[in-house]
């Protein structure tokens, strides 16, 4: 019981960076083991395995800055899990592909993703997961729409 007291003295962007800091924490741990981070991961998933991804539409995709990106990119073509190609539909524009080490990779990624939402789904039942999901698209939509600032 003192526990949901404790939660209701904190605010909430409190609870959601506390929070994300230790979900980022614990991927990272994680990714660490396979010399790799959470943002490489992350970029691996991102990637559509059969098709490629457009270097242009990657950055927006994830909500990341270019230069952020760059820096990801130039890491995961290093480690040959990823490589670069003119893209077909635009002359000018890159295509990111992955290579089998990186289709590997990004395998082992989705089954980290896989295996933390399973617990979390389990532990806290659809109900509860569904007022979070609706919590969480509120405060998005709130902040989107600029009605808090």
């Amino acid at each position: 019981m003192s526990n949901q007291l404790d939660m209701k003295e904190k605010t909430i962007d409190y609870v959601l960076r506390t929070t994300w800091l230790a979900v980022q924490k614990m991927y990272n741990e994680e990714a660490s083991k396979f010399e790799a981070t959470m943002a490489t991961a992350f970029t691996l998933l991102s990637i559509d395995p059969k098709k490629g991804t457009p270097s242009t539409s990657l950055g927006p995709k994830m909500g990341m800055e270019s230069t952020s990106l760059s820096r990801i990119l130039k890491t995961l073509e290093s480690k040959r899990l990823i490589k670069r190609s003119p893209n077909p539909e635009d002359g000018r524009g890159v295509l990111i592909n992955l290579t089998t080490l990186g289709l590997e990779k990004r395998e082992d990624s989705r089954q980290r993703v896989f295996m933390f939402n399973n617990k979390i789904k389990t532990e806290i039942g659809p109900e509860k997961l569904n007022h979070f999901f609706d919590v969480s698209e509120t405060i998005l939509q709130l902040i989107h729409e600029k009605k808090i600032f």
